[in-house]
């Protein structure tokens, strides 16, 4: 492991030395371009003069996720990441090769997010993932991640946690996003893994890929400002957003799938409440001769809605709470990243 500490005052990453009170930013340098030209993931690190704990948060592990990387960078702009005390790392686009091609994957077609602890040998999304997680991650004492929903899916803005986690839970309900979701870990993610390794980690998601959402992104900014304030790092001249009301926990939900193929028409907005027998919307064909109604199959909050003008038979389309704090009935629930 690449971790050294001269003193226990000296934070060391990637060769350099950050001292109590500094700044620095850090050049993650994994590969080149076939041209030759260095392809480097900047790491942004700030550090109070007052010891505390140290914050990794991090974006864009999906190239094609923007409202992350703005989450990310308001933080920096607005120096909310200039902590009281502690350190805070940010990376607002660790793959750096999917943002440049706009792309969810590496250019191999591989997904970071399903690459990790990664291994140093293989390929570029696992060596990746391996430096990451070796030379980085080890320093964090708590972990924010920010995502959005792929492809036309857009997302309500949710905080995801594994059931039955109460630290977790207590980390997202002080993140207070409008949603908690009981979402179990993927396989090789990197949620998955910082649960494996003891991290804990907040998921943010909010919005759709290639999309830049000012509301998602006001709500992924005011819970890093809360979170921050409870760990007592937040700067005394930012003020503490408080929310119009407490993050809904939703304990299972499932995904509505399009019964018919052709045009889709919403009639619903994420984020909102539908009771049984709602009009969510409608499929029609492009001849004016087909117009199938998708109802609601229970009272529910619409998590994720697929905002693709064309679906195919089995597409999911909408994704709906079955259990949460307010609600009895219950379905397993099928997450879908």
């Amino acid at each position: 492991m690449s971790i050294k500490k001269k003193d226990e005052d000296i934070l060391e990453i990637l060769g350099k030395q950050i001292r109590p009170g500094e700044s620095m930013t850090i050049d993650f340098n994994m590969a080149k371009l076939y041209t030759s030209t260095k392809i480097e993931i900047p790491i942004i690190i700030e550090r109070a003069k007052k010891p505390g704990p140290t914050i990794l948060i991090t974006a864009a592990i999906h190239g094609d996720e923007i409202n992350g990387v703005e989450i990310v960078r308001q933080l920096i702009a607005r120096k909310i990441n200039k902590p009281k005390k502690g350190t805070i790392i940010c990376i607002p686009i660790l793959n750096i090769f999917g943002f440049l091609n706009a792309s969810r994957d590496f250019p191999d077609g591989r997904d970071l997010n399903r690459r990790f602890p990664g291994t140093r040998t293989g390929s570029l999304a696992s060596r990746v993932a391996y430096h990451f997680t070796k030379k980085i991650l080890p320093h964090a004492d708590y972990c924010l991640d920010f995502h959005t929903g792929g492809a036309s899916r857009f997302n309500a803005a949710q905080v995801r946690i594994k059931p039955d986690d109460g630290q977790l839970l207590e980390l997202a309900r002080i993140f207070n996003a409008p949603y908690t979701v009981y979402s179990r870990n993927i396989n090789k993610s990197y949620r998955s893994y910082c649960g494996k390794i003891g991290k804990p980690i907040v998921l943010f998601e909010g919005g759709k890929s290639l999309d830049s959402n000012k509301k998602i992104i006001r709500f992924g900014v005011s819970g890093v400002i809360r979170f921050l304030d409870h760990l007592g790092m937040l700067d005394s001249k930012f003020n503490v957003p408080v929310a119009l009301s407490n993050t809904v926990v939703i304990e299972k939900s499932r995904w509505l799938r399009a019964q018919k193929s052709g045009l889709l028409h919403l009639r619903i907005n994420s984020n909102n409440f539908v009771n049984k027998g709602d009009l969510l919307g409608t499929i029609t064909d492009p001849y004016g001769k087909m117009r199938f109604k998708v109802l609601a199959p229970n009272d529910g909050h619409i998590l994720n809605i697929n905002q693709a003008p064309i679906v195919h038979q089995g597409d999911a389309i909408f994704h709906i709470s079955t259990k949460d704090s307010t609600t009895l009935d219950s379905e397993e629930i099928e997450d879908i990243t």
